[in-house]
């Protein structure tokens, strides 16, 4: 049985969200990733709604601390809708409730990393970026704001989710397809736009042979403008797909590599 004064307050989802923003990836492992961190999460609603000490609330933190791995950016939302079927059916509710984990971390990891986790620190950072190239300092506040935003959407996404409970999945599963698949195809073209505009990388090597003078960057240019960044951007992409090549390791290799050619006059700003 649950605890007859079960209902969760806005105290509550204060609480958890605290403790999802600092601490949803204490505990973190090979095996069970998120499990415990979500575990650790929810336990004082767990302790609210099945009561201290009992079987079910035993039941279901055996239930919570099994394996979970989703974006930080939306994990609440799951959270929420669990909460508010636990309140309502209680330890009846386990199988529906470890379906349902398992059936929207996926997506939920592809909505967040897309949206949070690639479109808008591509987008504000470029921004950021560009203008602090320029010596703006509005770029770090931009940043700063782009991240604020970031942390109330977080915030405020828990509560909502626990007020529309399983409706929210039925009824929003297309538009967040849809949205998936708009925020990755955005997120492309920005990368795209980034490469043309942030790697500002020429080919200075100019070869003469007899009498002709070769200018292979205005050849390059010719044929397709800012092809050179494009390519080495392409190479970078695939070195990073290689096996045990990590960023790191692709980092280094580009800097030793860059300062080589740069040393030898082949590439040049």
């Amino acid at each position: 049985m649950t605890n007859s004064n079960n209902k969760l307050t806005k105290k509550d989802f204060k609480q958890i969200n605290i403790r999802n923003l600092f601490a949803i990836q204490w505990g973190w492992n090979y095996e069970r990733m998120q499990g415990s961190g979500y575990l650790y999460t929810i336990l004082p609603q767990l302790r609210k709604i099945y009561g201290d000490d009992t079987p079910e609330l035993k039941e279901m933190m055996k239930t919570h601390s099994q394996f979970f791995n989703t974006s930080n950016f939306v994990n609440t939302l799951i959270t929420g809708i669990n909460l508010a079927i636990e309140e309502k059916e209680g330890i009846k509710a386990k199988e529906t409730v470890q379906g349902l984990k398992v059936g929207l971390m996926g997506p939920m990891a592809a909505i967040g990393d897309s949206l949070f986790g690639s479109l808008i620190p591509t987008i504000f950072g470029a921004l950021a970026a560009a203008m602090a190239i320029a010596g703006n300092p509005l770029g770090c506040i931009i940043w700063a704001i782009a991240q604020f935003i970031i942390v109330i959407f977080r915030w405020k996404q828990l509560e909502f989710a626990y007020r529309e409970g399983v409706t929210l999945v039925t009824t929003m599963q297309n538009k967040l397809n849809a949205l998936t698949n708009a925020a990755t195809l955005l997120g492309v073209f920005m990368v795209g736009g980034l490469v043309a505009t942030m790697v500002n990388v020429n080919v200075s090597l100019v070869p003469q042979i007899g009498n002709v003078t070769i200018d292979i960057q205005n050849t390059l240019d010719m044929i397709l403008p800012r092809i050179f960044p494009a390519a080495i951007v392409f190479s970078i992409y695939k070195l990073l797909g290689k096996k045990k090549m990590t960023s790191t390791k692709a980092i280094f290799i580009v800097l030793i590599v860059s300062v080589a050619l740069s040393a030898f006059g082949i590439i040049g700003k």
